[in-house]
């Protein structure tokens, strides 16, 4: 099983629509591709801050969703309504091997 973590840093007076943005893609993720995708936000440090967060079977299954989602316009186009929510190159993904 992989675990996959994307966190981002949430732009000043934006959390309400970084929130409704990150649930708007949880949402699409599990309509589109079956994909659950978490939404959370941190109890402690930095609280501007919001992660997502799956699970794949394997590396496999991983690269297949990523491999179709390169090719998503739909996908894209929900992306493209959140460029001013987060701070630029604040996304720092993750991958975990659960054991």
């Amino acid at each position: 099983m992989i675990a996959f973590n994307r966190i981002g840093k949430i732009a000043p007076g934006k959390t309400a629509g970084a929130v409704a943005f990150a649930h708007e893609i949880s949402a699409y993720m599990k309509d589109a591709y079956k994909v659950d995708l978490e939404v959370m936000m941190p109890i402690g440090g930095n609280p501007q801050r919001i992660a997502w967060s799956a699970r794949y079977q394997d590396l496999a299954a991983f690269d297949a969703v990523s491999a179709k989602l390169l090719g998503d316009q739909r996908y894209w186009a929900i992306v493209a309504k959140a460029t001013d929510l987060f701070l630029p190159g604040s996304m720092q993904d993750s991958m975990w091997r659960v054991v």
